[in-house]
C-alpha cells in the first residue's frame, strides 16, 4: 500500500526525512527575479539538507483592486516557470484558478497549486487530480483543518494520490489572520504532508499588497519557528530579492537575503522534533 504521508516531486520527497521549502516571489514580475530567487534558495537549501520547490503566481486572481498588478498571464508565466525550472534545475509550483488552465499548466508545473479561496471547488479538484501531477492545497480561511478531507477525497477519487495540504491561517472577519497551531497535526491525520505558509499568515488583509501596513513580517521568525516545533514536512515562505520594490506582497515577503538565518533555526527545531518523536516523547 503506498503511504500517502509521502509526495514524490521529481527526485524528492515531501513528507520523508528532510524538510521541504517551498518559496520565492508572490507573482511572477519577470524572469531575472524569478531566477535570482531560486538560484539563491537553492543553494541555501541545499547547504541546510533541505528540499527545495520554486513558486511563483504566473496570475493572482484573488487582488483587492482591478488595477492590482495581477502577473503575467498563464501563457508567459508558464514560459518563465520553464525557464526556472531548466536553468535553475528546480521543480516548479504555481497556482490554477479554473479547469481550463489546468491542463496547459500540468504541462510545465511540477506542483500544481489549488488557492485557498478556491479549496472547496470541486470541478477544479477534479481536473487538478486528473492531471497526476503532485497537488498542494491551500487550506481555505473560512475552513477548519478536519474538513480538508473533503478536498483530499475529491483528489483522491481520481487516482492522484498525491496530495499535500497547505495552512495559512483561519479569518474571523476582521482583516488578520489566526493561526492554531493544532491544525496542522490535524490535517496531518488525514494522511497528507503538511505544510506551513508562514508569509500568508502575517498578511492583514484590507489594505493593498504593495502597503506597508498590509504585513507583519517581524512576526515571520515567531510563526514558523512555531509551526516546525508542533512538526511540519514542509515551510512555504515567499521571497523576494527587495520585497519593498515587489508588485505583489511587497508587506509580507521575507527579504531573501534573510532566508538562510531563519531555515537554519527551523532546520534545528525540526531535527529536535523528529528526534524526539523517534524517542515516543512528542505527537509530531
Amino acid at each position: 500500500m503506498a503511504d500517502l504521508s509521502r509526495v514524490k516531486v521529481g527526485s524528492l520527497e515531501v513528507g520523508g526525512d528532510r524538510l521541504t521549502v517551498i518559496g520565492g516571489p508572490c507573482v511572477i514580475e519577470d524572469a531575472q527575479t524569478c531566477l535570482e530567487a531560486a538560484r539563491e534558495m537553492k543553494q541555501i537549501t541545499e547547504g541546510l539538507g533541505m528540499n527545495y520547490i520554486f513558486k511563483s503566481s504566473f496570475e493572482k486572481d484573488n487582488r483587492s483592486s482591478a488595477a492590482s498588478y495581477k502577473g503575467p498571464g498563464l501563457e508567459e508565466g508558464l514560459e518563465i516557470l520553464a525557464t526556472v525550472r531548466d536553468e535553475a534545475g528546480v521543480p516548479v509550483l504555481s497556482d490554477v484558478h479554473y479547469p481550463g488552465q489546468v491542463a496547459q499548466a500540468a504541462e510545465v508545473l511540477d506542483v500544481i497549486q489549488i488557492p485557498a479561496y478556491l479549496s472547496q471547488q470541486t470541478n477544479l479538484a477534479i481536473a487538478v487530480g486528473e492531471t497526476g501531477k503532485p497537488v498542494n492545497v491551500k487550506k481555505g480561511q473560512f475552513t477548519a483543518p478536519e474538513d480538508m478531507k473533503g478536498v483530499v477525497s475529491k483528489i483522491r477519487s481520481t487516482g492522484n494520490l498525491k496530495v499535500m495540504l497547505t495552512e495559512r491561517g483561519s479569518c474571523f472577519g476582521y482583516r488578520r489572520l489566526v493561526v492554531d497551531m493544532r491544525s496542522l497535526p490535524i490535517m496531518r491525520s488525514l494522511g497528507c504532508p503538511v505544510i506551513f505558509d508562514v508569509t500568508h499568515a502575517i498578511r492583514i488583509y484590507g489594505y493593498s499588497s504593495a502597503d506597508p501596513k498590509g504585513g507583519e513580517p517581524e512576526f515571520i521568525p515567531y510563526l514558523a519557528r512555531a509551526a516546525a516545533a508542533c512538526g511540519i514536512d514542509g515551510l512555504f515562505l515567499e521571497v523576494h530579492p527587495a520585497p519593498e520594490k515587489a508588485k505583489c506582497d511587497a508587506a509580507s515577503m521575507l527579504p531573501l537575503a534573510k532566508a538562510e538565518g531563519l531555515l537554519k533555526q527551523i532546520v534545528e527545531i525540526d531535527r529536535l522534533v523528529r528526534n524526539l518523536s523517534r524517542e515516543g516523547a512528542g505527537g509530531a
